[in-house]
């Protein structure tokens, strides 16, 4: 017969530890009984998965669940569950208990349970799964990847008419769209040709694209969603989307930042939603909002992120047309004002409330098969360069690394000399609140850190947030240690110290992922630091090897000027690194698995 620890059994560590006798799968040992497997059932508009799994209800459809104790078990007091999709147990009192239980994503979904009765003990677990219909799809989506011509409406929503968009005025398509260079197709199979996706850019004065008629019905549940790189925000306005009547997604230059609300000609005076950071120009962002007509409600989401919850915008009859990049003047369904300026790309609406899940996930810019929407916005590499200006002629962003202090270029790489070499770039290259990918091949130089007291700090590259704290890898000294040097055949001391990638605040504190290995020096080393914001966690490789677990960071706010080779505090330089670059490579949008994480990082 089979047999089973108290631990096997996942119960309580009290009661566990009062365990010294194996407990059998009968239930029996030392007089001791432990509760069977659980019965578990689900109504509808849910089914068990048994002999066929059906799909029912969707994304933000309730399933209520109730457990009960197998019929020869008495004195059952609750219940522990476990989701496949969370980290930690759940308890629910009651001989017979009831969840309710409200899902984020379509698909399967397994749960775990497990009967305790009045000592404390947990049985074995019943697993029990069903399945999460698609909820409707997109009533409209546009990619903008067109050579020219109207901007097509891919929208897969059954019985919907499809709303292609007309560019006008200053608006044009360029080859810097959100979702990157793309190497694989639908079903992951490798494209004979890569593809460069395209984006929407509007010009800030006349440049805008419409349909022909409304979108949506604002009367009803919507979503919106879109992806936007604002070239200039400062003191005026601009409209990411609006439909008259209903509502205008938007940056509100009063309050620095994105806002969700009304349309001007339906309520001017109805406050807008507004988003807890302040925008940042020269980055991918991702902004959605949500009406729940049940539920009278409006949800906005940057990045990803709830930011904020209020009434319903305007609730109107919408018979004015989806305006990309401008919105209804005041009071007025004819004159038009807030032109964007920058580009939009990946816009998409749903006549649905859509979960936090659902929109983390189109934040993530999910293409499957462990592949996400990644852009290249800098790529420097110092291969035959010289001077002190490095430019990026790769990515199409153009950034430009500026030399300063000890920091050199000898046609091979960037030198540091750990004193005051340091480079700067025009801007934050990334949202820090969102999603990105920073990879760098780095040679440390060991001779200069041998000297260096414990716990000094040195930066590859960094840069600076609002609160004082910032995105970085940096090294951190942790010492010396013996070796045998197989050329002299004696042993030495050589410097130990370890890489971390993550948030170091202005006190020392740190969020990061810190390297399982000892830091080695004099040789090359392919570093990548991945921040997904929709997780809430960084990740730090050397090479293809991760390093440790993913780490949760807490929320950032935001994204300063973009260093290499030390920390720039206002005017201040600090943390300089005695070290050799090769190249400094940065994409908007975190790595999906390993195999994206090779393909990126192969060149």
């Amino acid at each position: 017969m089979l047999a089973l620890t108290a631990a096997a059994l996942s119960l309580p560590a009290t009661a566990a530890g009062a365990v010294s006798a194996e407990v059998n799968l009968d239930g029996t040992a030392a007089g001791l009984t432990v509760p069977l497997p659980p019965r578990v059932t689900i109504g509808a508009p849910y089914t068990p998965c048994e002999a066929e799994c059906l799909g029912g209800g969707g994304p933000g459809t309730a399933a209520t669940l109730t457990f009960a104790p197998d019929p020869a078990d008495t004195g059952i007091v609750s219940y522990r569950y476990l989701f496949s999709s969370e980290d930690t147990w759940s308890t629910v009192s009651g001989e017979t208990a009831t969840l309710t239980y409200v899902p984020q994503q379509a698909g399967l979904h397994s749960l775990y349970v497990q009967a305790v009765d009045g000592t404390g003990w947990g049985g074995s677990s019943t697993r029990f799964v069903f399945k999460v219909a698609n909820g409707e799809a997109t009533v409209g989506r546009w990619h903008f990847d067109e050579a020219s011509g109207p901007a097509v409406d891919s929208g897969t929503a059954t019985g919907t008419t499809r709303n292609d968009a007309t560019l006008s005025g200053g608006a044009t398509r360029d080859d810097r769209g959100r979702r990157g260079v793309r190497t694989h197709g639908e079903w992951d199979e490798p494209l004979p040709d890569p593809v460069t996706d395209r984006g929407l850019v509007l010009d800030g004065s006349s440049g805008y694209a419409a349909t022909d008629g409304p979108v949506l019905d604002t009367r009803g549940s919507y979503t919106l969603s879109a992806w936007v790189r604002p070239d200039t925000l400062g003191t005026t306005n601009r409209t990411v989307l609006a439909q008259d009547g209903g509502f205008r997604l938007a940056y509100d230059a009063t309050r620095g930042t994105w806002t969700f609300g009304p349309s001007p000609s339906e309520d001017a005076d109805q406050p807008a939603l507004a988003a807890k950071h302040r925008a940042r120009p020269g980055v991918w962002t991702h902004l959605a909002a949500v009406y729940d007509a049940s539920a009278d409600e409006t949800r906005l989401y940057v990045n990803g992120r709830p930011q904020a919850t209020g009434p319903a915008p305007g609730t109107g009859a919408t018979d004015g047309p989806l305006q990309f990049g401008r919105a209804p003047a005041d009071g007025s369904p004819t004159e038009y004002a807030d032109h964007f300026d920058g580009s939009l790309d990946e816009v998409a609406v749903w006549r649905r409330p859509l979960t936090d899940g659902e929109i983390a996930t189109e934040a993530r810019v999910d293409e499957g098969y462990g592949r996400n929407g990644m852009e290249l916005v800098a790529d420097w590499s110092a291969d035959g360069a010289s001077g002190t200006v490095l430019t990026d002629t790769v990515s199409g962003y153009g950034p430009r690394l500026t030399l300063s202090g000890g920091a050199g270029l000898d046609g091979r790489t960037l030198t540091l000399d750990g004193v005051d070499g340091a480079a700067t770039a025009g801007g934050p290259l990334v949202d820090g609140t969102g999603s990105f990918t920073v990879s760098t091949e780095v040679t440390l130089d060991g001779t200069e850190v041998a000297t260096w007291d414990v716990g000094r700090v040195g930066y590859v590259f960094g840069w600076r947030a609002a609160d004082g704290s910032t995105w970085g890898l940096w090294y951190e000294a942790a010492g010396l240690t013996t070796a045998f040097d197989p050329d002299t055949l004696e042993e030495i001391l050589v410097p130990t110290g370890f890489w971390k990638f993550g948030r170091r605040n202005a006190d020392g504190t740190h969020n990061a992922a810190t390297s399982s290995e000892v830091a080695r020096t004099n040789e090359p080393l392919r570093l990548t630091g991945v921040h997904d914001a929709q997780a809430g966690t960084v990740e730090f490789y050397i090479g293809k090897d991760r390093n440790g677990s993913p780490l949760s960071v807490p929320e950032p706010t935001g994204s300063g000027t973009f260093t290499i080779g030390g920390s720039l505090n206002g005017d201040t330089w600090t943390h300089h690194l005695p070290a050799r670059v090769k190249d400094v490579k940065v994409w908007a949008g975190a790595v999906g698995s390993l195999q994206q994480l090779s393909d990126i990082t192969a060149s």
